[in-house]
């Protein structure tokens, strides 16, 4: 059990806030690439502030406060120009910085740009990796942004999925480090649920927690098997501060305010070996709905019923009421651990897993079950059956609302040259 005091303190994350200051120190994802195909502005929300997200027409990037500094229009509703966007209100005209560029009227009355010079909105630094938008809103100098190996894995299928959740980021987030929760919520619950009256899920024997270098490693083994179990002897990489690793994808859950999640997932898979060579040509991004058409929350796939357990919580979960156990000791070494890095940032030190020398940045290869075959690929009669890969090639099983045109590029990709043949009856037309 943990104080209302701790609770906030955990879970503010407004500019200014103990915990909102801590994860501005790491680089966030916040969109696509491709979601800039058709349009060149997207408005966005992180940690309280409203922003806006642009595409120069020279292909630059920007992301600065959503008003205007003349007279507060939107500037979602700008005109996107050669370095920059201009406000659609009367011209005034912003970098990839922040800074004005233009200011019609008003040069023609004074040539020499005073007013322009001394105008600026606030900005923060993007890059793009792995077909993602990053986002730094900390202080400078920033981290790099880091370059996990699984972005440079050649002859993949990738794709990029955005939810928002109603919840806070925490409660999202503490959900990677409660592993019998998969017993339950992705196998006995939907079981029992559907009437089914087993056999059920294996039971949990054993968890265990340890610190790396870049967060925390969970691991677990169930009934018929022991330590060595992959997921005991390789685990699952939390990666810090709100990311989880699972080598054929990874998570992000990213504070849009206090009350609302940014759920990012980047998910790859090698296509067979007789496709090769393949190269994607972009990386597809979509959003997935959380309700379907009746208002019900949808609970069909695993990520979904991980939503349904985080919002059931409510905006912000009351920590004083719960009644925690044995199961709950990677819950309880992620508060630790976020309580040092707290500590830490009010001493101005760094916090856990920030990156800073480049040549440790290069391919960081992470913990990861069934690395080899995830990264090298498998024949295509061998991923069918394979339980890692195979099920990727039924359904997209992590999100619901794969859009038909993402399932036709991945169905594409799997099928390319000589997999054709031997995926055509497993894979539907």
């Amino acid at each position: 059990m943990i104080t209302p005091e701790k609770n906030r303190l955990l879970t503010e994350v407004g500019s200014g806030k103990p915990m909102g200051e801590l994860l501005r120190r790491y680089w966030h994802p916040i969109g696509g690439v491709s979601e800039f195909d058709d349009t060149a502005i997207k408005p966005v929300r992180l940690f309280g502030e409203d922003l806006v997200l642009f595409k120069t027409r020279s292909g630059k990037f920007g992301l600065i406060a959503r008003h205007c500094a003349h007279r507060n229009s939107d500037l979602t509703f700008g005109i996107i120009e050669e370095r920059g966007i201009r406000c659609s209100y009367h011209g005034w005209e912003y970098d990839p910085t922040g800074q004005c560029t233009h200011q019609p009227f008003e040069e023609t009355l004074d040539p020499s740009a005073t007013l322009r010079k001394r105008t600026c909105l606030p900005a923060y630094p993007v890059q793009v990796k792995a077909g993602m938008i990053w986002a730094y809103l900390g202080p400078e100098p920033a981290p790099l942004l880091p370059d996990w190996e699984a972005f440079s894995w050649t002859n993949c299928f990738s794709q990029i999925v955005l939810a928002e959740i109603p919840c806070n980021w925490l409660q999202c987030q503490e959900n990677t480090v409660d592993p019998v929760h998969f017993e339950w919520m992705h196998n006995n619950a939907p079981q029992r649920i559907a009437g089914d009256d087993g056999p059920y899920s294996p039971t949990h024997l054993r968890l265990g927690i340890d610190d790396f270098e870049y967060g925390l490693i969970s691991r677990r083994y169930r009934e018929g098997s022991d330590e060595s179990a992959p997921l005991w002897s390789v685990g699952r990489a939390i990666l810090w501060p709100n990311g989880w690793y699972f080598g054929h994808h990874f998570e992000w859950k990213v504070p849009i305010d206090d009350t609302t999640t940014l759920f990012v997932t980047w998910a790859t898979l090698h296509v067979p070996q007789e496709a090769e060579p393949y190269k994607q040509q972009r990386i597809p991004t979509w959003h997935a709905p959380v309700k379907d058409a009746t208002g019900n929350w949808i609970r069909s796939h695993v990520g979904n019923q991980d939503i349904v357990a985080w919002v059931s919580q409510g905006p912000i979960t009351d920590r004083t009421r719960e009644t925690l156990g044995a199961s709950d000791r990677g819950v309880a070494a992620l508060r630790r651990q976020l309580f040092k890095d707290l500590a830490a940032v009010a001493e101005g030190k760094d916090p856990k897993g920030i990156i800073r020398d480049p040549a440790r940045n290069r391919r960081i290869e992470l913990p990861c079950v069934d690395r080899e075959l995830l990264m090298n690929g498998l024949p295509a009669k061998e991923m069918v059956n394979h339980p890692t890969v195979g099920p990727f090639l039924q359904d997209f099983f992590i999100l619901a609302g794969q859009p038909d045109e993402v399932r036709q590029e991945f169905e594409q990709a799997m099928r390319a040259k000589r997999a054709a043949k031997a995926l055509h009856t497993m894979v539907p037309q």
